[in-house]
């Protein structure tokens, strides 16, 4: 600060004026003040699993203008900073003169050394690196900073500090941004304003919307210094390797313009990408919600132009209308065919996170799991965990024999049978016999039978079971028949919300059928019951429901001796189950 007396005092009306200002300014503070953040936290690596909950940013490179020094003053450009790095800097000629462009700590000389043009401001100087080294947590009698008190107009848009060669960089595609810990003095006066750029080659990248004013709420106020870390409010998105530092001081004025900065980092801000199904299990069929979370860094920085596609395993399927975005200038889309959701986005400082989300669902059951390799393409993000979602499907019941003896006094051995049962997987399985023959029971001609389980391109499922016997004489003669069959059904629909009603269904074929030489009806009802005096009891068309609805056995002929003999004849059955049922079905 220049002009207004030997100790850079304004004159007693002005200053009155300027101090009640600053007054009402810190009183009317509720807010950070845009392109400042004050007291961010310690450094730590974003991590996936806490979608929507801001992380530190990483430090990439520090400075805190310790290496190599001690009580004496030195000029910025004759600075070295600490291996490995060993950085050094440059900065505009008016930053590097008239009190300005000093590396100076409590601990220095009394008065200012040869040349620097500080006069009665050196003292001022000191005390700011003091205050830092207390706001830091440090030894406020050593710590050093960079200071500049403005003993005459700098100018806008001058670079107060400039890295010689580019700090390499962990990876490409990162977000980058700054934070410092910065000092002011005379805030009644103009203020520090500092921007921050990355330098990619010979083209500067602005880092902020605003530049950083460290006279805007101050982490603490020491011995009349404002002091604070603040990080920009802006990022850049850096394709390269390596990038270089620019500080440009954008306050032309030294009246005032009185500040100090001090440990100064380039942060990686990267976003952290997460992923989750909801709900995480349901039928096949019902939809689930995949959400993408993107959540930003804790100095809540802009970060603008990041993307990613991910990925969906096989058996999954995308409800291409569905992809949806609240993500500043955001876009997704999803692509059934590949499987493929990408979004494109914007966070806005001072947004926490935003979210994409896509609907979808699987025909078939099982585990779907995705993990951050399931993410490609991706700019600006750090990659997610993985998550899992479980399609539970119908477990199809399908069976079909076509005979069935229990007897204490036969002793028949087992008939091939039909069945696709106990599995969620579709399926189909087929016999045929030529002839049976049941002992003192009777014969049976050819026995055909197949039981499958299907699903439709629609999602619908459906069981199915068919038994086919010709030639039957039973008893020897008392019951006989052409052909019986039975055919049994069950089927579930797909709606809107998941899988429908299961609908169980059957029918019996008779032909010729007749009992004792009485014809019986080709469409006897359900149940029918036949006396054989002094010898059992014989049903025709039988049905037996199961599994609470979901499933049906039909029987053509069931047939139930005195001596305990139990016999049935084309036997089919048909049932969807859910994966707490028992199974088969009974």
């Amino acid at each position: 600060m220049r002009g207004y007396g030997p100790r850079g005092d304004v004159p007693g009306a002005a200053r009155g004026r300027w101090r009640g200002r600053a007054a009402t300014a810190l009183l009317g503070v509720a807010a950070l003040a845009a392109g400042t953040l004050a007291a961010i936290g310690p450094a730590a690596a974003n991590a996936p699993g806490n979608p929507g909950t801001p992380s530190a940013p990483v430090t990439v490179f520090t400075e805190d203008f310790e290496n190599g020094q001690g009580p004496a003053v030195t000029l910025l450009t004759d600075y070295t900073g600490a291996a490995p790095a060993a950085e050094q800097y440059t900065a505009d000629p008016a930053w590097l003169t008239a009190c300005n462009g000093l590396i100076v700590s409590a601990q220095g000389p009394a008065a200012p050394p040869p040349g620097v043009y500080c006069g009665s401001y050196w003292a001022a100087n000191k005390q700011m690196a003091a205050a830092l080294g207390s706001w830091a947590g440090g030894d406020a009698a050593t710590n050093h900073s960079l200071t500049a008190y403005t003993s005459a107009d700098p100018g806008a848009g001058r670079t107060e500090l400039e890295t010689v060669r580019p700090v390499p960089l962990s990876a490409q595609n990162r977000f980058l941004t700054f934070s410092v810990d910065a000092a002011a003095q005379n805030c009644f006066a103009s203020h520090p304003l500092l921007a921050f750029y990355l330098l990619d080659g010979g083209t500067a990248r602005a880092a902020f919307s605003s530049p950083i004013d460290p006279c805007q709420n101050p982490g603490r106020v020491i011995g009349g210094t404002s002091v604070g870390t603040y990080a920009s409010n802006g990022s850049v998105l850096f394709s390269g390797d390596s990038a270089g530092i620019r500080l440009v001081n954008e306050q032309p004025s030294g009246g005032g313009n009185d500040g100090a900065i001090d440990n100064i980092r380039l942060l990686d801000a990267t976003p952290q990408l997460d992923q989750s199904f909801a709900p995480a299990q349901l039928p096949v069929g019902a939809p689930a919600t995949l959400t993408f979370t993107v959540t930003n860094t804790a100095e809540l920085a802009a970060k603008e132009g990041w993307s990613f596609t991910g990925r969906l395993p096989a058996g999954l399927v995308l409800d291409p209308g569905s992809a949806t975005t609240d993500c500043g200038s955001g876009t997704a889309v999803a692509d059934p065919g590949p499987g493929t959701v990408t979004v494109h986005g914007d966070l806005a400082a001072g947004q926490p996170s935003c979210t994409a989300t896509v609907r979808l669902t699987s025909l078939t059951g099982g585990t779907y799991r995705v993990c951050g390799s399931d993410v490609t393409a991706r700019i600006g993000l750090d990659p997610p965990g993985c998550t899992s979602v479980t399609f539970t499907a119908p477990v199809f019941d399908a069976r079909a024999h076509g005979v069935r003896l229990t007897s204490p006094a036969v002793n028949i051995g087992p008939l091939p049978a039909s069945a696709h049962s106990c599995t969620p997987l579709p399926g189909q399985d087929a016999h045929a016999v030529l002839s049976a023959g049941l002992g003192t029971v009777g014969t049976l001609g050819v026995l055909t039978t197949d039981a499958s389980g299907t699903v439709d391109p629609d999602g619908t499922r459906t069981a199915a079971a068919h038994a086919q016997v010709t030639g039957v004489s039973l008893l020897g003669g008392l019951v006989t028949a052409d052909l019986v069959g039975t055919s049994a059904r069950a089927r579930q629909p797909l709606t809107a919300t998941g899988p429908g009603t299961v609908e169980p269904s059957g029918t019996t074929t008779l032909v010729n059928l007749r009992v004792a030489g009485l014809p019986v009806a080709a469409d006897a009802a359900p149940n029918t019951t036949i006396g054989l005096p002094l010898v059992g009891s014989l049903v025709v068309n039988q049905r037996t429901p199961l599994a609470g609805g979901r499933g049906v056995t039909v029987t053509a002929l069931s047939l139930t001796l005195l001596t305990g003999t139990r016999l049935t004849v084309a036997q089919s059955t048909a049932a969807l189950l859910t994966t707490a049922d028992t199974c088969p079905a009974s």
